[in-house]
């Protein structure tokens, strides 16, 4: 039967595969601090490797004249056959395009072929492996046509060889790191001038002051130009630091520090690891490195005794990904470090952070069965508004929804800012009876008991979830600087603030600011307020009805 049109065979061999690359007599290990072999270790996946392709698509335009002289963006037949590779349907095509055209391969046209087989290598789930020769032949091509390369061609070239798993000691490699040498010898960095290779070179791009214009492709286009060797716990922690700061949620970013922490556990301290492990907390990302959260285990165990802020402040990271180990909650909530800590500059700190953790446990951990931080130890955990919401009030939707509350419900039936047990401070609180009515709040008790009396069972079986018939809703403003950069995803703080209220009995009425941002004037912000305690069954007054 004749296939149709445009169809590949399918008896030609497909060439789609997890490279490895390694030819005869080859071998390739990974470097304990090497980054990029790190994230190509022998486990990768290929959905992983779509994430590790960190270098943008490469243009023409932006490569620059090649040593002999020709301009990559000049003439249809060169961007013809651009095209061409980057739609190749196997490694075998993309080596037939440029094997065959010899008139019209230019440099930039490299890299975008090595790029184009990084993504063949993720486009099947069950990658077939991919014949040693073609991939040979491939090497043996660049390698003869490196000397023609300008500097940056060179760059995107090695680093997409060594994302793509060609061995360090191979010719490729070692063919590419040869030209890259003789075009950039080495130089003591001027003082006045300091080098812009590598880990040097991101630590510049964190540090500048117009660095967040372009933050991500930044971001990326400096770590995949970095040389393995140049990415230390410093420039790791200063991507940490830049990522929880901006609330840039990167998972490509976040996947190296973890891959990163995890390799070089064994030479990291807590103080280095409660800085890396920051944005994972603060951004609600929990990584995909299955090994992330042992190795945290292992490090908490090995110097909990060391540094005690610095072991709060990985458990709190812990708590807002939900994933507390218990060996080390035991440690920090045992009678031996809470005197440790006790009259300690850090002190005040560390007990809010154990109250918080006392928290989870009580509401997050029924099964945990080991000792609690006394009741004498414990403080306010959050209570009063965080400082990001201070320094933002002139941007916020408090003011006018306080406003359009008092105007629908009348200032005795709604608390604002009112700090809950066991120290959750709430935008807005109502008493709600039985049978719908919301209440004055004088005549109500509005804290709900901490310890909750009943069971969480009793809890999602029955409601009111107290003694008494009354309900306590609360009002969340979710503004827009509550949420991860350019995304959805509530930060870690705002979603275990948000969990925790909701496991105490709570009723949560979320206010996106996207929904109040979108209200003209006090009037419609009044129907909004309207609709949304409505559907929750609630009524008041002569408008309630």
């Amino acid at each position: 039967m004749r296939r149709p049109r445009g169809e590949p065979d399918s008896r030609a061999p497909r060439s789609t595969e997890r490279v490895t690359c390694a030819g005869p007599g080859e071998s390739w290990s990974p470097s304990p601090t090497s980054m990029l072999r790190i994230l190509l270790s022998a486990q990768t996946s290929p959905a992983r490797l779509s994430g590790l392709l960190l270098v943008p698509p490469v243009q023409p335009c932006c490569l620059g004249p090649s040593k002999s002289g020709d301009r990559p963006c000049g003439g249809s037949p060169v961007q013809g056959l651009q095209r061409l590779l980057e739609q190749a349907r196997s490694p075998g095509e993309l080596l037939r395009w440029l094997s065959q055209n010899p008139t019209k391969v230019r440099a930039h046209h490299y890299p975008v072929a090595l790029r184009r087989l990084g993504q063949l290598l993720v486009s099947q789930p069950r990658p077939s492996p991919v014949e040693q020769s073609t991939l040979q032949d491939l090497s043996q091509l660049i390698i003869r046509n490196c000397p023609s390369f300008d500097v940056h061609t060179i760059h995107v070239c090695l680093h997409l060889a060594v994302l793509l798993g060609f061995p360090s000691d191979g010719p490729l490699l070692c063919a590419l790191e040869r030209e890259r040498r003789s075009r950039l010898p080495p130089k003591p960095p001027s003082p006045h001038q300091p080098a812009t290779h590598g880990g040097q070179r991101l630590e510049m791009a964190l540090s500048c002051p117009h660095f967040l214009r372009y933050p991500r492709q930044h971001l990326i286009r400096s770590l995949a130009e970095a040389r393995p060797e140049e990415l230390t716990p410093h420039v790791m922690v200063l991507l940490a630091q830049h990522l929880a700061r901006h609330r840039l949620r990167e998972p490509q970013l976040l996947e190296a520090i973890a891959h990163f922490l995890v390799v070089e556990e064994a030479q990291l301290n807590s103080k280095v690891v409660q800085k890396l492990v920051l944005p994972f907390g603060r951004l609600n990302y929990l990584p995909l490195e299955q090994q992330f959260i042992p190795c945290l285990e292992r490090i908490l165990a090995r110097e909990a005794g060391m540094a005690p802020l610095a072991t709060v402040n990985i458990l709190m990271s812990l708590c807002q990904l939900q994933c507390l180990p218990f060996r080390a909650l035991e440690f920090v909530f045992s009678p031996s470090f809470i005197n440790h800590i006790s009259g300690t500059p850090p002190s005040l700190i560390v007990r809010r952070y154990l109250s918080l953790l006392d928290t989870a446990v009580e509401l997050e951990l029924p099964e945990y069965q080991g000792p609690r931080l006394p009741q004498r130890q414990r403080v306010p955990i959050f209570p009063q508004p965080l400082i990001t919401d201070r320094a933002r009030c002139k941007y916020s939707h408090k003011d006018i929804v306080a406003e359009g509350l008092r105007q629908l419900l009348g200032e005795e039936k709604y608390c604002r800012d009112l700090t809950v047990p066991p120290g959750y401070c709430t935008d807005f609180l109502l008493c709600v009876g039985s049978s719908g009515a919301v209440l004055p709040v004088r005549t109500q008790d509005p804290f709900l008991p901490y310890p909750p009396r009943s069971c969480r069972q009793d809890q999602a079986d029955s409601n009111p979830t107290t003694q008494d018939s009354t309900q306590r809703v609360v009002l969340m403003l979710r503004e827009r600087w509550h949420f991860c950069r350019d995304g959805r995803v509530l930060l870690g703080s705002r979603a275990l603030r948000e969990r925790h209220l909701g496991l105490m009995g709570y009723q949560l009425l979320p206010l996106p600011f996207e929904e109040l941002e979108s209200q003209r004037g006090l009037p419609q912000l009044k129907s909004y307020l309207r609709q949304k305690l409505q559907a929750l069954g609630l009524r008041w007054g002569p408008e309630g009805g």
